[in-house]
């Protein structure tokens, strides 16, 4: 692990710092974005922050230069990542393309689609969701039954199926999707991954309302999409290998959740001092347990970065990463509720009751954290045979497909 930041890193650490401090909306340094009631107005001020973004050529620092990037790895996205979120940046609104679409392009995508899609990524002239999650599936990824049937008259496939809990997929204007192009081939065979347009005939998407009385998830319903042969991206069946280079860049380095818990950390210590929480010893050993776990989670970002940096792919150790900071991030939001006591329960959210509601809106929010990118059951399993080798989980018999050797 390599923990000596490089003088040029540095350097831009700083240029990031001055070019915020220029260019935020608010004030640096004690300002905050806006608070938005209205989702689509906070993704509307999401595309403008991003543009204004890449427009300074801070949006996809480790992608080709040739796609609008700067290719200065990824420590270097690393650092102005960590900027960002100290400058209480909100959160990229084309993270999805960002993070996990861009760097599978990169990989698995033609030039033609490389040239076609990578540019207004960075942009967020085209925002992306990941149509991977279905209802019967869940984090058992390979068990999905959303389907792609050959359209041979028009040089393409129809989409028939069902997809859940999708980010953003009512502002999205593409999607990442894995579909079942060969129904006789074995579990983790026969899957293929797709660039969909969601303006498309045949496509409905269902606003998902969440315990915070927002609708950021969404249900997606396929009824014979119809997607071009130029939007199959990587070979046909190959969906799974292509899958897996996705996950493991959504399970890896973290630098926005770092920084992020860095701040509730320094908030929650602030609070605990106004509400005398030190005199309480269970309290006090809770504060030191939620500040020591923040810094190891420090630590896990240096060991993934570092891999990273080595030129390494992200790997299945990423699965730790995310086990660790999702178990974390709700141990740190219950002792913050504990913290609070009496006023854990004043919320102005959904539930209309008054209140300032930011803490209890994270609680809720952070809940779903050991259930997005993949249950925290599904890392473990991952975690024990990928990484400690130990035996595989006994696991039933598939039942015999149509035309398939046990059929």
């Amino acid at each position: 692990m390599d923990l000596h930041p490089q003088e040029h890193h540095e350097s831009l650490r700083s240029e990031c710092r001055a070019w915020l401090q220029e260019n935020l909306p608010w004030e640096y340094g004690s300002g905050l974005p806006p608070r938005f009631t209205d989702l689509g107005e906070e993704v509307l001020f999401g595309r403008e922050w991003q543009q204004r973004l890449a427009a300074g050529n801070w949006v996809g620092l480790a992608w080709p230069e040739e796609f609008g990037g700067r290719a200065a790895g990824p420590m270097a996205n690393f650092v102005v990542q960590e900027e960002l979120a100290r400058a209480r940046a909100p959160e990229l609104v084309g993270r999805i393309g960002v993070n996990l679409v861009g760097p599978t392009l990169l990989a698995h995508g033609t030039p033609d689609q490389q040239q076609r899609w990578l540019p207004k990524i960075l942009n967020a002239s085209e925002l992306w969701c990941q149509l991977f999650s279905e209802p019967n599936a869940g984090s058992d990824l390979a068990s999905l039954s959303t389907r792609a049937e050959r359209d041979e008259s028009l040089g393409g496939w129809r989409l028939y199926g069902q997809k859940v809990w999708t980010s953003y997929a009512q502002f999205a204007d593409r999607g990442l999707c894995l579909a079942r192009t060969d129904a006789t081939a074995a579990k983790h065979h026969g899957i293929s991954a797709f660039a969909v347009d969601l303006s498309s005939d045949g496509i409905e998407i269902r606003p998902l309302v969440q315990a915070t009385g927002e609708a950021e998830f969404n249900e997606v319903f396929f009824d014979g999409a119809f997607v071009a042969d130029d939007a199959l991206i990587g070979p046909v069946d190959e969906g799974w290998r292509i899958s897996q280079s996705t996950l493991g860049h959504e399970r890896g380095v973290n630098p926005r959740q770092l920084v992020i818990h860095i701040q509730h950390l320094e908030e929650l210590l602030l609070l605990a001092l106004r509400k005398d929480s030190f005199a309480d010893h269970r309290l006090r050993q809770k504060l030191a347990a939620a500040f020591t776990e923040v810094k190891l989670f420090q630590l896990h970002n240096w060991r993934s970065l570092t891999r990273l940096e080595s030129g390494r792919p992200p790997g299945p150790e990423g699965s730790a990463l995310k086990l660790y900071w999702s178990q974390m991030s709700q141990r740190l939001h219950d002792t913050v509720m504990e913290v609070l006591g009496e006023e854990s329960s004043l919320w102005r959210g959904a539930t209309g009751i008054e209140g300032d509601g930011e803490w209890q809106r994270s609680w809720l929010y952070y809940l779903s954290s050991s259930i997005f990118a993949g249950t925290n059951e599904i890392q473990r399993t991952i975690i024990g045979e990928r990484v400690l080798g130990l035996p595989r989980e006994p696991r039933e018999p598939a039942p015999s497909r149509p035309g398939s050797a046990t059929a």
